[in-house]
């Protein structure tokens, strides 16, 4: 069995060489405002962040709305190391539905998801380059439903193929799922109970 990447050791030691003078750029999708809370709080003192809001899994669109208001509320009452923008992507769930046609029976975690990572990462990626950043990356792995291989190996495709370089990570690693729990307590923001798709049967907390 192959050894498991230590996302998290990878992105330490990204961190330790970062040059002292600049502060790179980074542009973050967020999937939704609990899960960016303590993404942002982590990687503000080290980056330049706007943030990516596009989630076009997330269906009807009352409930995008709804998590794109919390993202808002999030941004508006936390302070960060530095100045967060927030950058909203086009909501297109017909983009979505056409990716995954045919894999709506598929077992949660499985091709399905896969493909709407993809999809995501990509449209981050692709304005992170128009943009002029230097890397980018998602808050995703923090959650404990969300698989960080399969995130950084999707990932590191789109980086190759866009070129631009992508965050190593496993937000989730040293308590980062409870701490996203407590600011969302703390700043009183709406947490749903599932990612958003149509076709996801699994309950998220």
């Amino acid at each position: 069995m192959p050894n498991r990447v230590h996302y998290q050791k990878k992105l330490d030691d990204l961190l330790a060489c970062l040059p002292a003078a600049g502060v790179p750029s980074l542009l973050l999708h967020s999937c939704c405002g609990p899960c960016s809370s303590y993404v942002l709080e982590y990687l503000a003192p080290h980056f330049d962040i706007d943030l990516f809001y596009y989630n076009p899994n997330i269906i009807p669109e009352a409930e995008y709305q709804k998590r794109l208001d919390t993202q808002k509320q999030l941004l508006k009452a936390m302070p960060f190391a530095r100045p967060v923008k927030l950058i909203e992507g086009g909501y297109e769930p017909e983009r979505f539905l056409a990716a995954v046609r045919g894999l709506e029976d598929e077992p949660e975690g499985g091709r399905r998801c896969a493909v709407c990572f993809r999809l995501r990462l990509d449209e981050t990626a692709r304005t992170a380059k128009a943009l002029g950043c230097a890397y980018f990356s998602t808050t995703l792995s923090v959650s404990p439903h969300k698989n960080a291989d399969t995130l950084a190996e999707i990932a590191a495709q789109i980086s190759r193929e866009r070129g631009i370089e992508a965050l190593p990570a496993d937000f989730k690693k040293r308590g980062g799922y409870q701490r996203s729990i407590a600011l969302a307590r703390e700043y009183g923001l709406y947490r749903q109970n599932s990612c958003g798709c149509p076709y996801s049967g699994r309950t998220e907390s």
